[in-house]
């Protein structure tokens, strides 16, 4: 379960930053907003997956 949640996890963050890079380059967003946008975002979706794996770990239990 580990292993193909981990994979789904990596799926979807490469999807979420190809959205944000296009985003950004519509936007026509200096470096420094770029990289905040990006370190932001990364960091939301890595706390809404971690949440989400927590909880399919407690429903599979």
């Amino acid at each position: 379960m580990f292993i193909f949640y981990m994979i789904y996890a990596f799926i979807v963050l490469v999807i979420f930053n190809f959205l944000i890079s296009k985003f950004c380059v519509k936007m026509q967003l200096d470096k420094t907003k770029q990289a905040k946008n990006f370190r932001v975002i990364n960091m939301i979706m890595v706390a809404l997956l971690v949440c989400s794996y927590l909880r399919v770990l407690n429903v599979a239990v």
